[in-house]
């Protein structure tokens, strides 16, 4: 079991992961490692400050899973993006401007995400949990360094 597994069922034996990244490509690559890991209806919780590299870390997930990075965006005012053409489908979700409450009915367990991946930016807004999730935590050292905690 690498420490990246994402099965639900092995999610208690899952190990955390600390790694510090110096540009966005290097993110990128943490990200492109953790897909190889990833299945069919595995979530990927993101959160981080503005600007800590959350999309940056999305693009990386797309790129190991076969889509182009260059078509992922932050979809703050989409809310909901889905990216076809790699192993599995990867659907983006960015929570920033939603309330907790409102985050109750967004349905996102019925996306369709048992033929995809599931990346939530701003986990914290969810009105409730989503088991058997990977957490993503990406906090700025410096305008550079970022640190990325996995588990």
């Amino acid at each position: 079991m690498t420490a990246f597994d994402s099965r639900p069922e092995r999610s208690r034996e899952r190990q955390q992961t600390d790694r510090m990244t110096r540009s966005e490509a290097e993110t990128a690559a943490v990200a492109r490692e953790l897909a190889t890991t990833l299945r069919a209806g595995s979530v990927v919780l993101l959160s981080g400050n503005l600007g800590a590299g959350k999309t940056a870390f999305v693009r990386g997930l797309a790129a190991g899973l076969g889509i182009d990075p260059d078509e992922v965006s932050s979809p703050t005012f989409t809310l909901i993006h889905e990216y076809r053409g790699g192993r599995l489908t990867l659907y983006h979700v960015d929570l920033y401007r939603l309330e907790r409450a409102a985050t109750a009915d967004l349905g996102l367990e019925e996306l369709g995400v048992s033929d995809g991946v599931l990346a939530i930016e701003w986990p914290d807004r969810l009105s409730h949990g989503l088991s058997g999730a990977t957490g993503v935590r990406i906090d700025i050292v410096n305008d550079e360094t970022r640190a990325i905690t996995i588990g």
